[in-house]
């Protein structure tokens, strides 16, 4: 019952819903039907399938020359495989001889780094120690201003707490005398 209701309902097209005839310039399907048609008709007329062919043909015949030309550059590859491998003979006695001279090489240049490694040393030695002067001299200057503002933060709150209000008025009556005199 289930599978019947599926095929009913996968059948029931928009084509067949119309009242309409199928055959009417109206109906899209119609419409796409006879666009495909004379896309069809057109290649055709112009002979597309019969160009395509020739094209095909041709790219035939291409692919055959190249197959002759890779056979032909095959047996040349083979010529000059021969001679490399003579002269992968000579080569290999060469590059005896320049290992030899690049481990020679290789030995100066180790012995320069090694010295130059230990300039390098004694430099970084050298630079981390004033590093370790400048760090020492900046944290004594700076416990020395931490010193200073706890001892001026302390003198502040003595002083806050003996003073009483007429006093303060007066040092502050004072204050802005001095700033007037001062400024003018």
């Amino acid at each position: 019952m289930k599978k019947l209701a599926i095929v009913l309902s996968l059948a029931a097209t928009p084509a067949l819903a119309k009242p309409e005839s199928f055959a009417t310039l109206r109906n899209p399907e119609f419409m796409v039907l006879i666009g495909f048609l004379l896309f069809v008709g057109v290649l055709l007329y112009f002979k597309i399938p019969g160009l395509l062919a020739g094209l095909l043909d041709k790219r035939a015949e291409t692919i055959k020359s190249e197959l002759d030309e890779a056979r032909a550059l095959r047996e040349e590859a083979q010529t000059l495989l021969a001679s490399f491998e003579r002269k992968q003979q000579e080569v290999k006695v060469q590059a005896e001889r320049i290992v030899e001279h690049a481990r020679a090489e290789a030995e100066e240049a180790a012995n320069k780094a090694r010295d130059d490694i230990k300039a390098s040393v004694a430099r970084r030695l050298a630079a981390a120690e004033e590093q370790i002067a400048s760090a020492q001299a900046s944290a004594v200057k700076e416990v020395r201003d931490t010193a200073i503002q706890v001892a001026v933060a302390a003198a502040g709150d003595v002083i806050a707490k003996n003073m009483t209000a007429t006093e303060g008025n007066k040092l502050i009556d004072d204050a802005i005398g001095k700033v007037g005199e001062k400024l003018h």
